[in-house]
């Protein structure tokens, strides 16, 4: 019997982190000869089954935008595709609070955008096919075993066999990696799922992506713009109570629309159209380390958090700029790949980082779970006074720029 296939780096799913990490490590002078695969079920299609926009968005921060334009993934064609928006407004519907950023406050030309994410896994897959370093394995993982002390197996549903002495786990949220490696995990689950659905509105969104903070939850709205140019559509993200969620999935499709148009004060006039809705629970997930010998998370496989702010992806990203920083500065100094003191170190970095988002994540919804009274008048001074501090408001929008 022929023995596992073998490989120096196996990721372990091909979703936009792991394929963003493929791109970045392919490219990376010190790994051009590298043997790279790039695990996934199937190969790419983006099947949106007749619907104007992938119901799937990420909010990509300007720092993730250009770590994917230094990967020669961010062409004219998708930043056509991507929309801009260059305000971002939070209210608080239980009173006046209110904060307003502007991208001329920090004399950019916007705060981020919008990107579907049929529309960017298509080139990241692109991109990993035009490597000569690295190639897809399509198939089910179906285990995760250790060969020996320094070599990893995964194991396919098909029988097939692909070893490497690291295995970057990239497999999202239910990662079977991290699970098969037996990393210890810390999960809650908000007691809120998440409505996602593209909606048309009467009004233009002019580039202004849009949060509501209720006592139900937080409720976003993120500007899309169609290749003619319209701009009248946005993706929602809806948190609510698992029942207020099922009772809202429930609703035909006007009377979703007059709900969603109350619960945003109207701001683009009636909803007259809704693309399907899905509902997914939410819950915040942190591994208590990102590595082992031969083993390394990344992504939503190492931890996972709130959307309120979108940062999910652009965390995601980040880690694995950070892993392939640390795997090229390894490989320079003549280490093997997956050497554990790389591992280590990308840990080092990226364990704070994270740990501190899912922190504010975590401060800012319960701040707005808060009803009584005296809770509420705080909160709504509190944000109109940083509304009126440009300063430090301003630096807020750099750390969320990712700056």
């Amino acid at each position: 019997m022929n023995g596992p296939e073998q490989h120096d780096v196996l990721i372990a799913g091909g979703g936009l982190v792991g394929a963003a990490l493929a791109v970045m490590l392919g490219r990376h002078p010190a790994a051009r000869d590298l043997r790279i695969a790039v695990v996934e079920t199937r190969p790419f299609s983006a099947d949106l089954r007749g619907e104007l926009f992938d119901t799937r968005v990420i909010a990509l921060a300007e720092s993730s935008r250009h770590l994917l334009a230094d990967a020669g993934v961010w062409t004219d064609e998708l930043a056509a595709r991507a929309c801009p928006y260059r305000r971002m407004v939070v209210r608080d519907s239980a009173g006046t609070g209110c904060i307003e950023f502007d991208c001329a406050e920090v004399h950019r030309p916007d705060l981020g955008h919008i990107v579907e994410n049929a529309a960017l896994l298509g080139p990241l897959h692109g991109a990993i096919e035009g490597l000569d370093n690295a190639r897809f394995v399509y198939g089910a993982i179906d285990d995760v075993v250790r060969d020996g002390d320094d070599r990893l197996v995964l194991r396919l549903a098909d029988g097939r066999e692909l070893g490497a002495p690291l295995v970057v786990a990239a497999d999202g949220a239910q990662s079977l990696v991290r699970e098969r490696c037996g990393f210890a995990l810390r999960s809650w689950d908000y007691g809120h799922s998440a409505i996602v659905a593209t909606v048309r509105g009467a009004r233009p969104h002019d580039f202004v992506a849009r949060q509501w903070f209720t006592p139900e939850g937080p409720l976003a709205f993120l500007p899309l713009r169609t290749a003619d140019g319209d701009c009248r559509h946005v993706s929602i993200v809806w948190s609510q109570d698992h029942d207020e969620a099922t009772r809202l999935m429930a609703l035909d499709d006007g009377s979703f629309c007059r709900e969603l148009g109350h619960a945003s004060e109207h701001c683009l006039g009636d909803i007259s159209f809704a693309s399907r809705r899905f509902a997914f629970p939410l819950r915040q997930r942190h591994a208590v380390d990102y590595v082992q010998p031969g083993v390394v998370l990344v992504g939503d496989a190492a931890h996972t958090i709130h959307p309120l702010a979108g940062q999910g992806v652009n965390l995601g990203f980040a880690d694995a700029a950070a892993l392939v920083e640390e795997l090229g500065r390894a490989l320079e100094r003549g280490l093997p790949v997956g050497h554990l003191s790389a591992l280590e170190r990308y840990q080092r970095r990226r364990k704070p980082a994270n740990l501190a988002m899912m922190a504010a994540m975590e401060g800012f919804k319960r701040l707005f779970d808060e009803t009584p009274p005296l809770v509420r008048l705080v909160r709504n001074n509190g944000m109109n006074l940083l509304n009126r501090l440009a300063p430090v408001k301003n630096q807020l929008i750099r750390q969320a720029m990712g700056f």
